[in-house]
């Protein structure tokens, strides 16, 4: 008898180990080899660690499991307990989410962190109100212009045709007076090859993957924006953890916040020195630059600001006192 109540006793304390251990799912957007991929896949580690092996986390790259448009809803319905995505990409959902593509608002990695922490109390609510929580948020590296002829001015992009790829990177070449044409990152080589543009802005990261210094042979460091990739957990999966697991959770989240901040500078200088590597020029933006795109920037943010009403400009006016 008392055998048989041991071996029941031992079952129900496997059962109740098992039932403790809790496997999350975190769809992502991008490539394993991303250095955003490769901090989540850290985070994970981290995670794994930090719980004792009670919450495993499976990272899905390359829209593996859910394509990007998709990760945010899939996140908020608990499809998937976790996800990342590119907040900037749903400002028509709600304006504040592109907060941080508004060109010449945050023009360094220290003004996109205060911009950050002014956006942070707003998204957070928001995130809340839709069920989930924003764990942490990593910037990309800063956009620059890549131009064939060298400039010294704004009024030296009139007429020059200009990639754009969104509707601020369209607005942009139309305030500044170039020929905006819808050129996607895939075809972008072509583009280039064929005169179909001359010049366009992105990070340094896309002008090496599409060896534009075989076509364009200036790059002027703007650090126009910084957009930021934001990993959200789904709020229900997260209260049903346990005290000390959501303790070893948040932790790691602060460490691969602090870490995918610290990677990104240090992956925006490589890439400036692999285009240097293959004959770039990496210009300074001259005063004028800087004067005429600032001008651009400010005319952008009050279009913004239309569209974002009280909250927006709550936002704006906390990162300007920082």
């Amino acid at each position: 008898m008392n055998r048989k109540f041991g071996i029941a006793l031992a079952g129900l304390t496997l059962g109740a180990t098992a039932f403790a251990q809790a496997k999350w799912d975190l769809p992502t957007a991008y490539p394993a080899t991303n250095f955003h991929t490769e901090n989540i896949t850290q985070f994970a580690s981290d995670v794994d660690k930090a719980t004792g092996g009670k919450l495993k986390i499976t990272v899905h790259a390359n829209a593996a499991l859910f394509k990007a448009p998709e990760i945010k809803r899939a996140v908020q319905s608990g499809q998937a307990q976790m996800g990342e995505i590119l907040l900037v990409n749903y400002q028509n959902e709600w304006q504040i989410f592109g907060t941080d593509g508004i060109p010449f608002l945050a023009d360094s990695y220290d003004a996109a962190w205060k911009l950050y922490q002014a956006q942070k109390p707003v998204l957070e609510k928001k995130l809340a109100e839709q069920g989930m929580t924003l764990l942490y948020a990593v910037a990309w590296p800063p956009q620059g212009i890549f131009v064939k002829k060298e400039i010294a001015s704004a009024a030296d992009l009139k007429g020059v045709k200009w990639r754009a790829y969104s509707p601020a990177t369209a607005r942009i070449g139309e305030l500044v007076g170039a020929q905006p044409v819808t050129v996607q990152q895939a075809e972008l080589s072509q583009a280039m090859a064929t005169g179909v543009i001359e010049s366009y802005m992105s990070s340094g990261s896309t002008g090496y993957d599409t060896k534009t210094y075989e076509y364009i042979k200036n790059f002027y460091d703007t650090q126009a924006w910084l957009p930021k990739n934001a990993v959200l957990v789904n709020k229900k999966a997260f209260d049903a953890l346990d005290k000390a697991t959501q303790d070893g959770l948040l932790k790691a989240g602060a460490e691969a916040e602090k870490r995918g901040w610290e990677v990104s500078k240090k992956k925006n200088v490589e890439y400036l020195e692999l285009l240097k590597k293959n004959g770039m020029t990496i210009h300074p933006p001259s005063a004028q630059l800087k004067t005429d795109m600032k001008k651009v920037g400010d005319t952008m943010i009050k279009e913004w600001l239309d569209k974002a009403g009280p909250e927006g400009q709550a936002i704006v006016d906390a990162y300007k006192k920082m």
